[in-house]
Order: structure tokens, then C-alpha cells, then sequence
């Protein structure tokens, strides 16, 4: 079975297996994410798919916004690692994508050590 999930203007297709209709239908709800028509912070439709591991260890899928580069993170559910969902914004509206704006690493260059004259 195919399913295709709409991120932005783009389409993802995934494959799921199954022996029968149980199991076809228990692979097709790992993907329980909804359709994301747009980015949750500037509205725009240039969304994709990523994926990152972080130390090593970590890893993540995010759907990113290749314009104002916000984010939203895929969680895992801790029974069943395989199955993923949106995060959702805690004391929002129902359904609400836990969208997250870009913040770049600003790092401060060293100043110049001053040195005070001698009088």
C-alpha cells in the first residue's frame, strides 16, 4: 500500500507491508502525521522532509520551512519508537504544530584586549 503524505508543495510517498489487512493497516497509522499544507510561522508552501542525528545518538525528522527556516519537530511515541507524530503546541489550539522559529548560533567575535597607558 502507498501512502502519500502532502508536506508543503511537495508529495512523499512511503511504502507500507503487510501480510493482511491487519498489519498493512497497522503499518499505515505509524505514519498517524497529518497533511502539512504550510509553514505554521510565514505561511509559506516550500516545506521538506529532513532528517539529522545529533551526538551521535539522537535522531530526528523535522519538517523545515526553506523560507523563514522554522521547523517542527516529528515525535515518537515511548511504547512503539516506530511510530511518529507531530508535536503539537502546548496550550495551543487543537491540532496546533509546535512550529519553531530559526535562531542561528550567534557567536561574538573576541575583542581586542585594551591595555591602559601608564601616566
Amino acid at each position: 500500500m502507498m501512502i502519500t503524505k502532502k508536506i508543503g508543495n511537495r508529495s512523499y510517498h512511503f511504502n507500507a507491508t503487510g501480510t493482511d489487512l491487519h498489519e498493512l493497516l497497522t503499518e499505515h497509522e505509524k505514519l498517524s502525521f497529518p497533511d502539512v499544507p504550510a509553514c505554521g510561522l510565514c505561511g509559506s508552501v516550500n516545506l521538506r522532509l529532513t532528517s539529522r542525528v545529533a551526538q551521535d545518538k539522537f535522531k530526528y525528522c523535522d519538517i523545515k520551512c526553506d523560507d523563514c527556516f522554522g521547523s517542527v519537530t516529528f515525535g515518537r511515541r515511548q511504547d512503539d519508537d516506530k511510530v511518529y507524530f507531530l508535536r503539537k503546541k502546548e496550550g495551543g489550539t487543537p491540532g496546533q504544530l509546535d512550529w519553531v522559529k530559526y535562531e542561528p548560533n550567534i557567536t561574538v567575535a573576541p575583542t581586542a584586549t585594551t591595555t591602559k597607558a601608564k601616566r
